[in-house]
């Protein structure tokens, strides 16, 4: 069973990636947030889940390990396996604990491949499963950082810069700078 792996990617698809650990290249699916996060020639650990059918021997990759977790938690509900597990995966870890924790199955069902029914299956399997104490004040320190840039980057779009440059200029932002003043300054120096 593999559990961790190191490497440089090699291949980068819509879906996977070929990580080569010492010669041996991996193919491992990953979800679509840590796919386009991901450069060719890029240095990666993964933690690993091993997922083994009578045809099929398939690598799950994940880039921390609560996702590791929340993905074992899914695929052991029934009619979730692991491809559905990963689209999953694309909406925010913790936002989705919490519709699960809040019964909001009209979160859950955007999901391609799970309609109303696997939603609310999936909510009265992990309901009790799931430990939201933490989740509700990492969700509100999300929320108050979305709003911040949000209007920092309306700000920035009126001083003629593109959306995309201030989006990714703004991923790689130092975590103490926090208020809308902080990140326009931020910005400006850096341009």
């Amino acid at each position: 069973m593999i559990a961790y792996l190191k490497g440089k990617v090699l291949n980068k698809t819509e879906k996977d990636i070929i990580l080569n650990t010492g010669n041996i290249g991996y193919s491992v699916r990953l979800s679509k947030p840590t796919l386009e996060k991901i450069k060719e020639t890029t240095e990666l650990e993964l933690f690993i889940h091993s997922h083994i059918r009578e045809d099929a021997f398939d690598l799950y990759g994940f880039t921390k390990h609560e996702e590791l977790d929340f993905f074992k938690l899914l695929i052991t509900i029934n009619g979730i396996g692991p491809k559905i597990a990963l689209e999953i995966l694309t909406l925010p870890i913790d936002k989705t604990k919490l519709a699960i924790a809040e019964d909001d199955s009209n979160y859950i069902s955007r999901i391609p491949g799970i309609g109303s029914k696997k939603a609310k299956r999936i909510i009265l399997e992990l309901k009790g499963k799931i430990d939201i104490t933490s989740l509700t004040h990492r969700i509100q320190k999300n929320i108050e950082n979305e709003n911040v840039d949000d209007e920092a980057i309306e700000a920035l779009t009126k001083l003629g810069y593109q959306r995309h440059e201030i989006k990714n200029r703004l991923r790689k932002l130092p975590q103490n700078i926090k208020t809308t003043e902080e990140i326009i300054t931020y910005f400006l120096k850096n341009a």
